[in-house]
């Protein structure tokens, strides 16, 4: 099976659509949170987006690089973002990478492939240590990240009291 990262371009928009509908249908919010504030029917402007939050000119705190998860180059399986740096929030509970697999497709590998693929794009960033955090009852999550080396830090507790799971990953 070929599973690749790609950065989504404008030509996706039939894939995006049906990936953001089974998330609906699926009543679930889209991860990585960075779509779910993102009019899919305005893909174009979506995409246009992206790559200025790539380049640190988006309303982010941060840049990020996204990317979705392909199968055969014709089905979006997931999507990922990566944070090129942490600020004090991200480092508590979010992270350098965020990511999402579509509803029908979880429980088959694609989150600890997804995370690994990620890995491999922050190697070429230049960033030497990853951060990624999990909630503490996403086990699906946790799993996949200590398939990819995840070494255990402290838990945050959200003001909430959701206590968010983190871990180190040497690149």
């Amino acid at each position: 099976m070929n599973l690749q990262l790609v950065k989504p371009t404008v030509d996706m928009k039939e894939q995006y659509m049906d990936y953001d509908l089974e998330w609906k249908e699926a009543g679930e919010k889209m991860n990585p949170g960075i779509f779910r504030n993102m009019n899919p029917d305005r893909f174009e402007e979506l995409v246009k987006a992206l790559h200025e939050i790539e380049l640190g000119n988006g309303a982010r705190e941060v840049p990020e690089s996204v990317y979705f998860l392909l199968k055969e180059k014709d089905r979006i399986l997931g999507a990922v973002t990566i944070r090129h740096s942490l600020t004090e929030r991200m480092f508590n509970t979010e992270g350098h990478i965020g990511a999402g697999i579509r509803p029908s497709e979880r429980r088959n590998g694609y989150a600890t492939k997804i995370l690994e693929l990620a890995l491999d794009q922050m190697r070429g960033l230049g960033i030497q240590k990853a951060l990624v955090t999990c909630n503490e009852d996403n086990i699906g999550s946790e799993k996949a990240i200590i398939k990819n080396g995840g070494v255990r830090d402290n838990d945050f507790l959200e003001s909430h009291g959701n206590i968010v799971k983190r871990y180190w990953i040497m690149l």
